[in-house]
């Protein structure tokens, strides 16, 4: 935001606005370098918003949720032992913490590693909608995802 304010303002300091009224009109003459600022501020957006877009709607498989956190902390762990291809995420929301893993775009994907992972958390894991990360440079059936 603070780069755009800069991208007008220095912008308005280069117009050179000379005003020829005629009956119903207006000429504008303005620096040919606004454009090339303009044109600068649409990369700097691009570059800054890019990561943001690499999420989506999808699902994770919930693992704990516990007021714990050492017992979070080696369940996470543990995940990480048995299931290295799948990320594991720890949030905290004060005073609970929550482990979930995976970033499945279907909640099908999702109920193929529930089934392996139930064998080692007998007390239960499950699927919850949740925004996954998404890599755009992988494709899903053939089809890119962004």
């Amino acid at each position: 935001m603070k780069n755009l304010f800069t991208a007008l303002l220095v912008s308005f300091c280069f117009l050179n606005v000379s005003a020829q009224t005629t009956e119903s009109s207006v000429v504008v003459h303005k620096d040919p370098r606004i454009d090339l600022l303009v044109k600068k501020q649409i990369e700097i957006n691009e570059i800054t918003t890019r990561d943001n877009r690499r999420t989506a709607k999808g699902f994770r498989i919930q693992v704990l949720y516990t007021r714990d956190r050492n017992e979070a902390i080696t369940t996470k762990t543990k995940l990480l032992q048995l299931f290295p291809d799948h990320k594991s995420y720890i949030q905290h929301n004060a005073p609970f913490f929550i482990i979930r893993t995976g970033n499945f775009k279907t909640r099908a994907e999702a109920e193929q590693l529930q089934r392996m992972m139930l064998r080692h958390f007998p007390n239960g894991v499950f699927i919850v909608p949740d925004t996954i990360e998404v890599n755009p440079d992988k494709s899903i059936d053939g089809d890119d995802v962004f």
